[in-house]
């Protein structure tokens, strides 16, 4: 699986190190931000065919390759915690590109505060460091989706 260069995570842990409760909700928020950042990268891909503009397809397919980029960590992430390749599962994506930009600013937005609570649970570095730099993102995202959205109306 491709590793981008921001994102590595060197060493290898063993499946089920992670025994405990508090551990195992981890876990399922790991494979939670799995999943999202697989929508996100289905929809998004939809959403820039419905820019207006090359300029607005350009940046949310840049958007979207950190969309890929994550999920592509996260579930390296969720593999060495658990030995096993997450599951997706993929949901309708808004119909019109207003629509789309409505909900993706608010659901941005919410990924926000939810990978960084990630980051607070995690204890191993390189997943705090992961999930912080994942928020960043996020937060940048939000803001571009926001002024579309200002432009659209």
């Amino acid at each position: 699986m491709f590793i981008s260069q921001y994102y590595t995570y060197p060493y290898r842990q063993r499946p089920g190190i992670y025994p405990n409760q508090q551990d195992q909700a981890l876990i399922n928020d790991i494979a939670k931000a799995v999943n999202g950042e697989y929508q996100a990268v289905v929809c998004y891909e939809q959403l820039a065919l419905k820019a207006p503009t090359p300029a607005e397809k350009a940046r949310i397919q840049e958007i979207r390759q950190d969309e890929v980029r994550h999920f592509q960590m996260f579930s390296q992430i969720y593999m060495r915690l658990t030995g096993r390749q997450p599951s997706v599962h993929v949901q309708a994506c808004p119909r019109t590109y207003k629509e789309g930009l409505d909900a993706f600013v608010r659901d941005e937005l919410e990924t926000v505060d939810f990978y960084l609570d990630i980051a607070d649970k995690a204890t191993d570095p390189l997943i705090k460091e992961a999930f912080r730099r994942a928020a960043l993102d996020e937060q940048n995202h939000a803001g571009w989706f926001q002024y579309y959205l200002s432009k659209a109306k």
